[in-house]
């Protein structure tokens, strides 16, 4: 929607009703916001998985299917 057609309609409100439209624009803002932004609450911590994940013994091994390009 064009601004100049918003604001236009919004001219043509009473003032109680204008009072209402700012109120709705202002409760759209703040859940556009809170969805927007991403809850930080639960940080990550360095080390949380430790010992989660086991590297086979030969990780840094050759693959069988490169050994004839090596």
């Amino acid at each position: 929607m064009a601004e100049n057609t918003l604001l236009y309609e919004i001219e043509q409100l009473p003032d109680n009703l204008k009072l209402k439209t700012l109120h709705y624009i202002y409760q759209l803002k703040k859940e556009y916001m809170d969805v927007s932004m991403p809850n930080n609450s639960a940080k990550r911590i360095f080390g949380r998985v430790k010992g989660k994940y086991k590297l086979a013994p030969d990780f840094d091994e050759a693959l069988e299917d490169f050994k004839d390009y090596i």
